[in-house]
């Protein structure tokens, strides 16, 4: 992860509610806070409090009560000061992540890029890290059944499911994959914000102890069961009306590469409620916003705990819009994804016929 030394924000505001909800948004990018005041305060803030802030947030409810405020902001400071951002909204409602992506794109602008990434010497760390300490969880032999009674099939997924993160997500997901057992019916899509050229390190470390086969995504790919199919940082990914990846001229929408969002919104155009979504670790809220849409499909989506996260602002922006109906740790993940897909084919009954010898 980056050492950089990262831009101070200054928030000034005539609301403790709406100061609070910018520290909220702001410190769910690491970034630090150097003074949150309200106008009476800043005009007797001592000098020193005033020094080095990289960009200064002003938002006022009643601009009228501080005529010269802006003014003598702009006198005291050489940083940018961003306004105009609106009253932030309830932050469980459909319109907080928008809001807050309106935050994140403006301090792009003013200061540089925000999302701390993965770097490489942390990639080699977790592939450098000791071995394997558990093996994958077991198995359930209905699962097992399934699998050979439609070995013969063209091993088109029924079980699809997005892996989003961010900043932490390598070890997450490593952790995740690692616990599943070979034979499990399902096909990964991974979604990932990392530096492009880091993306075959990325693949080498988590096939290390996984049962999948790891594969940066080419177009023409098809989804199959027992596969995790790495989404592309720099153009969008869709999916034709057979399935087959293809590939845009144009880069993702939005300030995330890939956009976690987008990709949501793609895959579940296409398979609908086959389509599920599990947040892992991670800067930003990337995926709050279709997270909605894609509980409307019918989607299921499931959130890392913020206690197993090196940083939880992710999943927790998707857990703020009520769609998650799932939390847990990479284990506990990996474990309810395999009693749901269990518990998903004896309902279908794919896995009640023995197979011939049995």
């Amino acid at each position: 992860m980056s050492g950089i030394e990262r831009p101070r924000i200054g928030i000034l505001s005539d609301s403790p509610l709406q100061r609070h909800m910018l520290q909220h948004a702001i410190s769910s990018y690491g970034l630090e806070i150097a003074i949150s005041c309200d106008p009476v305060r800043f005009e007797n803030a001592q000098e020193n409090e005033l020094n080095n802030i990289g960009c200064w947030i002003l938002e006022l409810e009643n601009e009228d009560d501080f005529p010269d405020l802006i003014d003598s902001l702009l006198d005291s400071t050489e940083a940018g000061v961003l306004f105009g951002l609106g009253k932030a909204p309830e932050r469980h409602s459909d319109e907080y992540p928008r809001w807050e992506r309106r935050l994140f794109s403006k301090l792009r602008d003013e200061i540089g890029t925000l999302e701390l990434l993965d770097s490489e010497a942390s990639l080699d760390l977790l592939g450098d890290s000791s071995d394997q300490q558990k093996g994958p969880l077991p198995l359930p032999s209905i699962l097992s059944n399934a699998l050979q009674s439609n070995a013969a099939e063209n091993n088109v997924p029924q079980h699809v499911w997005i892996l989003a993160a961010s900043l932490g997500g390598p070890a997450a997901v490593k952790e995740f994959l690692d616990q599943l057992p070979a034979g499990l019916p399902v096909s990964f899509i991974y979604a990932q914000h990392i530096d492009a050229n880091f993306s075959s390190v990325l693949s080498k470390v988590l096939a290390r102890h996984s049962s999948f086969e790891l594969k940066q995504a080419q177009a023409g790919d098809s989804l199959k069961n027992g596969q995790v199919l790495m989404v592309p940082v720099e153009r969008e990914m869709v999916l034709d009306e057979q399935g087959k990846i293809q590939f845009k001229e144009t880069p993702w929408p939005g300030p995330y590469g890939p956009s976690i969002d987008q990709v949501m919104l793609n895959m579940a155009n296409h398979y609908g409620a086959n389509c599920n979504v599990m947040v892992f670790s991670g800067m930003g809220n990337d995926g709050a916003i279709a997270a909605p849409l894609l509980k409307a499909y019918g989607c299921k989506i499931w959130v890392q705990n913020a206690d197993s996260c090196a940083n939880s602002s992710m999943p927790d922006s998707v857990e703020a819009t009520g769609c998650s109906s799932f939390i847990g740790n990479p284990t506990q993940l990996a474990a309810n994804l395999i009693k749901t897909i269990e518990q998903e084919t004896i309902q279908s009954g794919a896995g009640s016929k023995a197979t011939p010898g049995q």
